[in-house]
């Protein structure tokens, strides 16, 4: 089995968290190096890996085929530029950079390089999410009519992390509503129109951390919602067709695990509890069933195997850098609705 050697550009919450513990449950991939200020660290979890201070280091080492980014946002772009340029694949955290023109740039080198350029889109593989896409490809559901998306949080004080700091690129509508925007269009193709509200309401807060977005289709709508004052969260997911509904409570277990030292192959990897399994209302005729759906299990770790079948057997990345800068262009266009308060066409 061929060996794709990488570097990880920062060791921060996501480096450590996200990227570090998966990557090493994939065959075929290796860690050789990271960039770190935090040598001790990194050590304390990746003993073989070469620890250095200078992104130079990584985009000079002919070792190194893929270069994984984990630094703040603002970051994002110049980073993957710089990697592409020297001749590797990249993976960026989302979300993938802060403007849309940045993003086209980036696809264009890339092609240009004959590089692979990916978006670490890690929650198209959240066991609830892949529970919801099921039921709606299989045409369970029926045509859908209403699709809701809720990312809530309780955390009511403000903190110095770079993501509430007012840069550019910080705040929820860049963080949790990446995720689900990228979700949505996953699921159902780019909008004909978007709504956003996005503000902060918590006392001192530098930046957004509220928003409520509305994707138009033509007769659906998608409603995406993230707060960070909601001591109890209502469901997770809502979805609605001609044909059933389903509703969804509790998060996929995936981030917990890793923050707690778990990784992809421990027992129970993905799976929810039996009371978090999603409840499904169908007709049947004249005939109205109501029923539990065990939610499927969870799999961070298909991105990066998607990763090496790319580098390795020229298959599609697995999430693509237009559908990444997708994601940036609607964000740009509910920044914009927001100031606006009107609804915009998306072109």
């Amino acid at each position: 089995m061929r060996t794709v050697k990488l570097g990880i550009i920062g060791y921060g919450f996501s480096g450590r968290t996200f990227h570090a513990p998966v990557i090493q449950t994939i065959p075929g991939l290796e860690i050789l190096k990271v960039v770190s200020s935090n040598a001790p660290k990194v050590q304390a979890d990746l003993p073989e890996v070469q620890v250095v201070s200078d992104v130079a280091e990584v985009f000079a080492d002919p070792q190194i085929e893929l270069v994984i980014i984990t630094t703040p946002n603002t970051t994002h772009f110049s980073y993957a530029k710089q990697a592409l340029l020297s001749g590797k694949h990249v993976v960026v955290e989302k979300p993938f950079v802060i403007r849309a023109e940045e993003a086209e740039e980036l696809i264009r080198i890339a092609n240009q390089q004959d590089r692979i350029l990916s978006v670490y889109h890690n929650r198209r593989w959240d066991n609830d999410f892949l529970t919801v896409k099921d039921l709606i490809e299989s045409g369970v559901l029926g045509s859908v009519y209403s699709y809701e998306a809720h990312f809530d949080r309780y955390r009511p004080n403000t903190t110095n992390r770079w993501r509430e700091q007012n840069i550019e690129g910080s705040g929820m509508l860049y963080d949790l509503g990446s995720h689900l925007i990228d979700q949505a269009l996953h699921l159902f193709g780019l909008p004909n129109t978007v709504y956003g509200d996005v503000r902060a309401q918590r006392e001192n807060s530098a930046v957004d951390d509220y928003f409520h977005i509305i994707l138009g289709y033509e007769h659906l709508r998608v409603i995406l919602h993230s707060g960070s004052i909601v001591k109890q969260s209502g469901p997770r997911f809502q979805v609605h067709g001609d044909r059933g509904s389903f509703i969804k409570s509790g998060l996929d277990s995936q981030e917990n695990a890793l923050k707690q030292g778990g990784k992809p192959g421990d027992d129970l990897w993905g799976s929810d509890p039996e009371a978090w399994h999603g409840e499904l209302t169908i007709s049947i005729g004249d005939l109205l069933t109501r029923g539990r759906v065990e939610t499927k299990k969870g799999s961070y770790e298909s991105f990066y195997t998607g990763m090496y079948e790319a580098i390795v057997d020229n298959q599609p990345a697995p999430v693509s850098a237009e559908d990444a800068r997708n994601t940036i262009r609607v964000i740009e266009l509910i920044k914009q609705s927001s100031e606006e308060q009107r609804v915009i066409k998306f072109h």
